[in-house]
């Protein structure tokens, strides 16, 4: 095992109180629901049983999020960093500030496939009621309840309680099918003179139908193949969305708690998030995966590649 470094893990509730280095910034995201049809095992394998799985098991048509040029002018990929293995459409977007920073969010709903509402709900930042998104009769507005064809622009602020790494969710009428479709992602707060990671990586475990997935995909070949350098400061933003709990473990590494206390596992529950750091030592290729056994039979099981320093 990797000897122990000094970084700590930042969980959901974690804070960073560090003088501001530069002025505070409004960061602007322009996001869509589009609907997509996806594979959770491209290469039609459950790799840990040796079967071979049909696309009647793995393909469906769902709705998630997509980052977009200002207007909605141009679909992009939604890549959390250069040689995380994953640029697919799951998770959605990642989305960065630093403590201080407001956030417009301008969302347009444009699911034609289901016709369903949609909304954008964030942790860990703060915001008035007509930007929570979250549906509520009699009580919520258009926020929670954004129709085809129409837009919101979400406007939250990253408080000085905000550091670390969160999820979003839709949170409208349709909020269960949108969640077991994929319709999630993260935003990632950096302290305000808080150095960013070489590597950033998202990992979002969820059930998908029979399977458990990582960022949308299941089973090893499929599931996201992150990758860095030996050398480099890592950072794994991880959350759990759905109604399980789930264990995020990568072999060989250690870390600290804010505490001090060593980990080697975290332990999330739903919409629980966290955020590991640590100055990588290690070269070869190593597993992550959810430490609950029947979770990882069902696919929630990756690799992780550390290349020597150059």
């Amino acid at each position: 095992m990797r000897r122990l470094t000094a970084l700590l893990v930042l969980g959901a509730a974690s804070v960073l109180a560090a003088p501001s280095a530069s002025s505070a910034a409004t960061r602007e995201y322009w996001v869509a629901a589009v609907p997509v049809t996806l594979n959770i095992a491209p290469n039609q394998r459950d790799a840990i049983h040796g079967t071979a799985l049909t696309p009647a098991e793995t393909v469906f048509g769902t709705v998630v999020y997509r980052r977009y040029t200002k207007g909605w002018k141009k679909p992009l990929e939604n890549v959390t960093a250069p040689g995380s293995g994953n640029s697919d459409l799951i998770p959605g977007p990642l989305i960065r500030a630093r403590v201080g920073d407001k956030l417009r969010v301008h969302f347009k709903n444009l699911d034609t496939a289901f016709n369903r509402p949609h909304s954008m709900h964030f942790h860990g930042v703060e915001y008035k009621p007509d930007s929570d998104g979250s549906y509520l009769p009699g009580y919520s507005g258009r926020d929670a309840d954004v129709k085809p064809g129409q837009t919101w622009t979400y406007k939250l602020t990253a408080g000085k309680d905000s550091a670390g790494a969160w999820p979003y969710h839709d949170h409208g009428k349709e909020m269960t099918a949108s969640l077991e479709g994929g319709m999630f992602g993260m935003l990632s707060i950096l302290g305000r003179r808080e150095k960013a990671p070489d590597r950033e990586y998202v990992v979002v475990f969820s059930p998908m139908g029979k399977f458990q997935a990582v960022n949308g995909r299941a089973f090893v070949g499929n599931t996201p193949v992150f990758k860095s350098r030996v050398g480099e400061l890592v950072q794994w933003d991880v959350a759990v969305i759905g109604s399980e709990h789930h264990t995020f473990h990568v072999h060989g590494h250690r870390w600290r708690t804010p505490l001090g206390v060593p980990m080697d596992t975290v332990t999330l529950g739903p919409a629980e998030s966290a955020r590991i750091r640590w100055r990588e030592r290690d070269p070869g290729t190593w597993m992550y995966h959810c430490h609950v056994e029947s979770h990882m039979m069902a696919g929630m099981i990756g690799t992780y590649q550390v290349k020597r320093a150059r």
